[in-house]
């Protein structure tokens, strides 16, 4: 999952971390929520400025243990050889951008249900150090509650047999267990996700009608989600087995527009960027790739300076590239350009050469073709 908007806190074991805008808007929903609701009503007593600062630092605990949730997600994950390129906090909580679905049934009943376990641990954590620290001080104790309370309840929550939420994976990888057939499981664990985002739908109605109109609209929201996330999540799939066998080769775009190293930024600019309207070029002495330069770097040099600085300066350098084969399969690559966040396209390189490159828009392009002409699945 690729969200635009997200702001880059860092990198955990080289996994980029990072925080979409619309974390902001359920932060102030949840310190509101906090410092108006269940802290007064369970802590009574305290000042309103008191009640503001516990809120605000539970909210951020509250994320942080979400944090924690899908680091343990992600670590298994790189434990069975499948890599993870992001995870992403955002209105919903957070997602691990995974860039391989599991080949093993058993890997992704592992790599999943370490998610809610993870969240059971701190739940019960945070409830021995509630029973250990009582009377130290109010608003330790109103955290250490609040923070067992919501991890075990996102635990239960994220246990729930709806595809994509964990337990409609772990649902999924047994039933591909059973059958030994991930497309069909995936099929029959989205299903049942969708029934589950229905009731969650029907369910904020019946909310709305008796009064409870924010959590209705919650509830519909999140049912709204699911039912979106579980359709897009086994199209995603049945496109993985569709491409299935198809090589690099067939794709890329062969010959591609190179620039050499000693060429100017104003040269980049002037013949390549702007003539050519395109926003990355790859950097090729004697046929060998040695880099990529895009936008983005040409912007980080000040345009006075252009005309002096080369492309070897600014560009991005080949042992910091990803490049693809020729002869790679094509759901292979679909992983690479998934987790290209800022390019959108792979180098194609044989033998050192440059041969080709593999873009998102190759990809669309070619995915809408194939629906429009109806084209069989896989090859054998």
């Amino acid at each position: 999952m690729n969200l635009d908007g997200a702001l880059r806190i860092g990198r955990i074991r080289g996994i980029q971390i990072s925080v979409h805008w619309t974390w902001l808007i359920v932060f102030g929903l949840i310190t509101w929520s906090l410092a108006v609701g269940f802290f007064p009503e369970t802590f009574p007593g305290w000042t309103a400025t008191e009640y503001w600062i516990v809120s605000a630092v539970a909210a951020l605990l509250l994320f942080g243990s979400v944090l924690l949730h899908e680091l343990a997600h992600s670590f298994v994950a790189l434990s069975r050889g499948l890599p993870v390129q992001s995870i992403v906090l955002f209105i919903f909580g957070g997602v691990s951008n995974i860039q391989k679905e599991p080949e093993r049934p058993q890997d992704e009943f592992w790599v999943t249900l370490m998610g809610p376990l993870s969240s059971v641990v701190l739940g019960v954590l945070f409830l021995v150090l509630f029973f250990f620290l009582q009377g130290v001080a109010p608003a330790i104790s109103a955290l250490l509650i609040y923070l067992s309370s919501i991890n075990l309840l996102l635990a239960v929550f994220n246990l729930i047999p709806g595809f994509p939420l964990d337990g409609g994976r772990i649902f999924r990888s047994v039933v591909w267990w059973i059958t030994n057939n991930f497309r069909q499981s995936t099929h029959i664990a989205a299903i049942i996700g969708q029934i589950v985002a229905y009731l969650f739908i029907f369910g904020g109605l019946a909310l709305i009608f008796t009064g409870q109109f924010l959590s209705g609209i919650w509830l519909i929201f999140i049912g709204w989600f699911l039912n979106s996330a579980a359709d897009a999540s086994y199209k995603q799939v049945v496109t993985r087995e569709e491409l299935r066998g198809v090589k690099v080769a067939e794709m890329m775009t062969p010959s591609p527009v190179t620039v050499g190293p000693s060429a100017t930024l104003r040269d980049l600019v002037d013949d390549y960027l702007l003539q050519r309207n395109v926003q990355s070029v790859p950097v090729v002495d004697d046929d060998a790739l040695v880099g990529m330069v895009t936008l983005n770097e040409v912007r980080e040099v000040p345009k006075e300076e252009w005309d002096t600085t080369t492309v070897e300066q600014v560009m991005t350098r080949r042992d910091q590239i990803k490049t693809i084969s020729p002869a790679d399969d094509l759901v292979q690559a679909m992983g690479e350009l998934a987790g290209d966040e800022e390019v959108g396209l792979l180098p194609v390189v044989d033998s050192g050469r440059l041969v080709g490159l593999l873009s998102k828009a190759n990809l669309l392009r070619y995915l809408k073709l194939r629906e429009q002409l109806g084209a069989p699945n896989a090859r054998a």
